[in-house]
């Protein structure tokens, strides 16, 4: 007779008490890296940050590094995802321009962040962290790198004579003002002298098209 096959484990579910120690601290993590930096934040911290053992955060994210890349992918493929989306629905309603390109790049990400969430405003702090440093060039070019590419190819093709370099330099330059207007209204509000005052999305859409039409175009 055939032996009797050995059964299978089935794999178990988390608890929600699970999901949620796991939430905790990666939303502690996001906002220790961001305003400690990577260097700065300990696991020991982000466990009191988040009530929980050390233990519990070796447990989920790993390593100090492997938790930093875990915090910074989570958002990543949601924003990309919506990103993109924004991308099909202006290119079905007719011919792209610079100002509904970006509009199509900031929208997604300034909505997330503007209902408060504190973890949004630092993950903004986070996407800068990475794009400042080459140590992190792994986690740009596999998280953010795909839907960046697709809009430098849209952006150069409103300026085909424009040599490549040039159409990435002002894309990076109008990501860095997005990345400002989240995380330095307070400075533009101190500027003015006015505490009600800060930028708008329409401001930076202006703002980054007319640089980028300017540069492009030169």
């Amino acid at each position: 007779m055939p032996e009797n096959p050995v059964p299978k484990q089935r794999l178990r579910a988390p608890s929600q008490r699970s999901l949620e120690n796991r939430a905790r601290i990666l939303d502690a993590a996001e906002t220790l890296f961001a305003r400690e930096g990577f260097a700065g934040a300990t696991i020991r911290d982000i466990a009191r940050a988040a009530d929980v053992p050390v233990g519990l955060v070796h447990h989920h994210g790993g390593g100090k590094e492997a938790l930093f890349r875990e915090v910074v992918g989570r958002r990543a493929e949601e924003l990309s995802t919506l990103r993109l989306a924004a991308l099909d629905a202006a290119r079905a309603r007719g011919p792209l321009t610079l100002a509904a390109l970006f509009d199509c790049f900031f929208r997604p990400y300034l909505d997330k962040a503007a209902g408060g969430d504190p973890q949004w405003l630092a993950y903004a702090r986070l996407v800068a962290i990475v794009s400042a440093d080459p140590a992190w060039a792994d986690i740009s070019r596999d998280l953010f790198d795909p839907t960046a590419h697709r809009f430098i190819t849209e952006i150069g093709a409103l300026y085909p004579d424009a040599p490549p370099a040039r159409v990435a330099e002002a894309f990076i330059y109008s990501v860095a003002a997005m990345l400002a207007l989240l995380t330095s209204q307070w400075r533009v509000a101190a500027l003015a002298g006015d505490p009600g005052a800060g930028p708008s999305l329409d401001g930076l859409i202006a703002f980054c098209a007319a640089g980028c039409a300017a540069r492009l175009g030169a």
